[in-house]
């Protein structure tokens, strides 16, 4: 799965920017990655909820709300109301993720927790089993263009495993530096969903490049 990062976008033309991971067949978004950033759980500000209830009128490709803010457990229930397909929180930002989790998927989303590179996934292993996404940052919070961490993927190894063997159900989702150069070894790292931001629209022509990234990443995992 291909799940384009609108950060990288264009923030004046933000419908058309997705519209052109919208189309048909391989050139086809399976997810639209929306960072939400507060300038204080992260050092950078992005768009709040307006601007997702817009998005969700201006395309059918679902929603992946990945939100970098403080106190999730008070507002994330907002953007799952609103009709996101999927909700990620922080597990270094919620006060009760378990909760919270259940509260996301009785508003009408899918919950997702996503982890920073120097959190270990060990200590939270009985808190994603309440989780239906589970997103490893391969960068720092915040900021856009940053080089892809390579000590994270194993983190993915230990997710990849688990549920393969069936202990948790859920998509391994990896963001952060995300490009040709990356996306075999995350692949064959056992990730599911690929989060690539000027991977598409730093490419002349977005929905060819998210049929170019899923290629790659089925060819690595066979």
């Amino acid at each position: 799965m291909i799940a384009p990062s609108i950060l990288s976008a264009d923030f004046a033309r933000l419908g058309d920017e997705i519209r052109a991971v919208a189309g048909e067949g391989e050139t086809r978004a399976d997810w639209v990655h929306v960072d939400v950033m507060d300038a204080h759980f992260v050092p950078n500000l992005t768009l709040g909820l307006p601007v997702v209830k817009s998005l969700l009128k201006a395309t059918d490709v679902p929603i992946d709300c990945h939100l970098m803010i403080e106190n999730p457990d008070k507002w994330a229930i907002g953007y799952a109301e609103a009709g996101a397909y999927n909700v990620t929180v922080h597990v270094e930002a919620a006060h009760d993720p378990i909760a919270l989790a259940k509260n996301l998927r009785a508003a009408g989303s899918k919950a997702g927790l996503s982890i920073k590179p120097n959190t270990p996934i060990e200590d939270h292993l009985d808190t994603l089993k309440h989780y239906d996404t589970l997103l490893v940052m391969s960068v720092e919070p915040g900021f856009g263009g940053q080089s892809f961490i390579e000590g994270v993927l194993d983190k993915v190894r230990t997710a990849r495993r688990l549920v393969d063997t069936g202990h948790l159900k859920l998509v391994v989702e990896i963001d952060g530096g995300i490009n040709a150069d990356t996306i075999e070894q995350a692949a064959e790292a056992g990730v599911d969903c690929f989060v690539a931001g000027s991977a598409v629209y730093g490419a002349e022509d977005p929905g060819k490049a998210v049929a170019a990234l899923r290629e790659q990443a089925a060819r690595a995992r066979g």
